[in-house]
């Protein structure tokens, strides 16, 4: 194989990651790197989809990493992935092994594979103070006066936009430069989903992860020890069951609103998927319907052809 990692990509309820581990298990040598912002926090399981039966392929278990590496209630971010993905790289490869990069959140595989630079960024309290005072509303259009907002969770609370304020601040007052990644070759596979199926997908997971899965007393759990407000911050299924939890949403109307959420959410995953394309990134694309075993040769295929 000519490429240095493969990546699979999709949206949420696609499929990306049992198709991972098959695809690992095909190969025999191969492990996984997760490119799921939320996943990397313990605790926060039914609400991320942690499936980690997935990764357990006739009998065999597939390796996987980056995955339960944080507590519930940090704020794990782009930085701290990129370190922790290249020291998982080198380990994987440097054991002989090849990596593959499986994952929904765009950001991620994309800082990894087009080689963003991304520094830490300390705390500024006295903006902090002074963007305290203002809306959502008003802290989004000062965040679209820094750069366009390709990533709309960046304005999903107040919290999450001054901290997207604070880091763009950050950036212009220091100049930052690029410093030099390591580039890789990756062989880029997209999981296509019909619209219309994904929809029923991701509304029958959502039913199954609150009536049979205990979603709603995973919430409540994480409650006990981490503050209503850093789990909202993580957004989608931990917003709005927080706020049911804490008397803010019925049950009916979380729901409803969460639905609505997920659906916006897959849909501005493909929306980055294909902005990625555009930013020069060659992205293979797979029918989801398709056999797994076609799936997999299909991308056995392409690494041979690579």
């Amino acid at each position: 194989m000519k490429a240095d990692i493969i990546t699979i990509l999709g949206p949420t309820a696609s499929g990306k990651t049992t198709l991972a581990a098959h695809l690992a298990a095909k190969a025999g040598n191969a492990e996984i790197i997760s490119a799921d912002s939320r996943q990397v926090y313990k605790g926060m399981d039914i609400g991320t989809g942690k499936d980690l039966a997935d990764y357990l392929v006739e009998g065999r278990q597939i390796p996987y990493h980056l995955i339960d590496i944080a507590e519930a209630g940090e704020k794990y971010n782009l930085f701290q992935y990129q370190q922790d993905f290249w020291h998982t790289y080198y380990n994987i490869i440097g054991r002989g092994n090849m990596p593959v990069l499986c994952g929904g959140t765009g950001l991620y595989i994309e800082s990894v594979l087009k080689s963003y630079k991304m520094v830490p960024v300390p705390e500024n309290e006295a903006l902090r103070e002074r963007l305290g005072k203002y809306s959502l509303e008003q802290l989004t259009e000062i965040l679209k006066g820094y750069k366009t907002l390709h990533n709309t969770t960046d304005v999903d609370t107040p919290k999450r936009a001054i901290r997207a304020i604070e880091i763009q601040e950050y950036y212009r007052q220091n100049n930052i430069q690029e410093r030099e990644f390591p580039r890789v070759k990756s062989l880029t596979i997209g999981v296509n989903i019909d619209r219309e199926l994904r929809r029923k997908k991701i509304t029958d997971r959502l039913h199954k992860r609150l009536e049979e899965e205990n979603m709603v007393q995973e919430v409540q759990r994480l409650l006990e020890k981490v503050a209503p407000e850093d789990l909202i911050y993580y957004g989608l299924e931990y917003k709005y069951l927080t706020l049911h939890c804490i008397g803010q949403l019925s049950y009916d109307e979380m729901v409803r609103q969460l639905e609505i959420a997920i659906h916006q959410f897959a849909k501005r995953q493909m929306t980055w998927f294909r902005g990625m394309e555009r930013r020069g990134i060659q992205i293979n694309w797979i029918d989801a319907m398709l056999p797994m075993e076609e799936k997999v040769n299909r991308i056995m295929e392409l690494m041979e052809q690579d």
